[in-house]
């Protein structure tokens, strides 16, 4: 995962403006949040399989990639991250 970030990072200069905005408009699917949330839940009473914990974990690291890629995209456009508000 630390390599893949690297690769699509481009070290530590700037994302190509293109690349920022595709990053932009990448989004996880309700499928994975689904799944994600299944595995948090289930995890709670200690009941993954060691092959659903990996992949709980794999879910974790790819969530964790994307937002990082989302941050450098936004500062590379020079966007700030809208604020939410808690309802």
């Amino acid at each position: 995962m630390t390599i893949l970030a690297r690769f699509l990072g481009n070290g530590d200069g700037p994302l190509p403006k293109d690349v920022a905005r595709y990053i932009l408009d990448l989004s996880i699917s309700q499928r994975d949040k689904a799944r994600m949330h299944d595995l948090a839940v289930r995890n709670q009473d200690d009941a993954l399989t060691p092959a659903e914990k990996e992949e709980m974990h794999a879910y974790g690291k790819a969530a964790t990639l994307l937002s990082i890629l989302k941050s450098r995209a936004r500062r590379t456009l020079g966007l700030k991250l809208k604020s939410r508000t808690i309802s």
